[in-house]
């Protein structure tokens, strides 16, 4: 008597629909997701409505354009992973700018000891934000305002009081200017496409960073720092020491963008770089990080900053009124914040 055995049912469809189902489930609840849509929707209605936004020459301008927001933006979103803000950021980019011009050129001394002192003077004042933090365990928003309206008036005055005026004096006639240019303000061209050198840094820096987020211990740390601190403290996490060197990593950023605004335009208003701050926190916003802390992504920051750039150069090719820039900000960073929460609400279910 035959025995007929029959082979179970294989059920690699059903396998596959469910591998599907977890990968798409798994990239929608990555951080950047929603600031991936938005650049890809804008860049589609900008190529749709102004013909100018198609060309070679307009890359280049939108990568400048989202690359002075991104090399900030993206020590900006580290420091709001780690739960704090800065709102003395743009002012401090401005700061940074003074320091080398107003030193070099009321002491006759080489360019390039101007820039090591604003670096100096940069890294001071993230770690004085740090300090200050620590010390007094007031938030960050009030210790940065602070530091905002400190450093706004020290600008004024001190580049009034050494220069005569607003403005610090142009340098291009200094010795080792025509180096620093080379290093924080040249151009070099791709193709058909003109890119200026900050573009370059804020790749670089936003893989640094990522790295550091995603691969060592230092971004366990922020992540913890920002989700609970007193926790991140019960496990051995050095949080004063995190919060110190993201303030000051705020700071370095802020030294380099105020470096290329210095020697791209051989000068610098001592009123620039106010309300600044802001573009880089709704950069890091959009780019994912959650108000709250212990959340978010530097890639998306950076695609964040992008869609600035795009949005700024769009609307005047497509010839809109720009006054209308100003309502883009407020829509996408209340957008941003309700896509990052339930973002966060579906990563934290799976």
């Amino acid at each position: 008597m035959s025995t007929t055995v029959t082979a179970p049912k294989q059920e690699t469809g059903r396998d596959d629909r469910v591998a599907h189902r977890s990968l798409a489930a798994t990239l929608l609840s990555r951080p950047e997701v929603g600031s991936l849509i938005g650049a890809v929707v804008i860049a589609v209605l900008f190529v749709a409505v102004a013909p100018s936004f198609r060309g070679a020459g307009a890359v280049g301008t939108i990568l400048y354009n989202s690359a002075t927001i991104g090399m900030m933006a993206v020590p900006v979103a580290l420091l709001m992973i780690g739960g704090e803000f800065d709102l003395s950021a743009g002012v401090a980019v401005t700061t940074s700018g003074l320091s080398a011009a107003l030193l070099s050129w009321n002491f006759g001394l080489n360019v390039w000891v101007g820039v090591l002192f604003a670096l100096v003077v940069s890294l001071g004042i993230g770690a004085f934000n740090g300090w200050l933090l620590n010390k007094t365990g007031l938030p960050s928003f009030l210790v940065t305002l602070g530091t905002f309206f400190a450093l706004s008036g020290a600008n004024l005055g001190v580049t009034r009081l050494v220069s005569g005026t607003v403005a610090s004096t142009p340098l291009d006639d200094m010795d080792g200017y025509s180096t620093a240019k080379a290093v924080f303000a040249s151009e070099f061209t791709v193709g058909s496409i003109n890119l200026k050198i900050p573009i370059l840094y804020w790749l670089i820096f936003t893989l640094v960073a990522t790295y550091l987020l995603l691969r060592t211990r230092i971004g366990n740390w922020i992540f913890a720092v920002g989700g609970d601190d007193k926790a991140a403290r019960a496990v051995g996490v050095p949080v004063k020491g995190v919060r110190i060197g993201l303030f000051m990593a705020v700071g370095f950023c802020a030294w380099f963008s105020g470096m290329h605004l210095l020697f791209q335009y051989d000068s610098i208003q001592s009123g620039e770089g106010v309300g600044k701050e802001f573009i880089f926190i709704i950069a890091a916003v959009i780019g994912g990080c959650l108000l709250t802390g212990g959340y978010g992504s530097v890639v998306g920051a950076s695609v964040g900053a992008l869609i600035f750039g795009m949005t700024q150069l769009g609307i005047t090719y497509a010839g809109w009124n720009p006054d209308w820039f100003k309502t883009f900000l407020g829509v996408m960073l209340l957008l941003a914040t309700i896509v990052n929460s339930y973002v966060k609400r579906k990563a934290d279910a799976r």
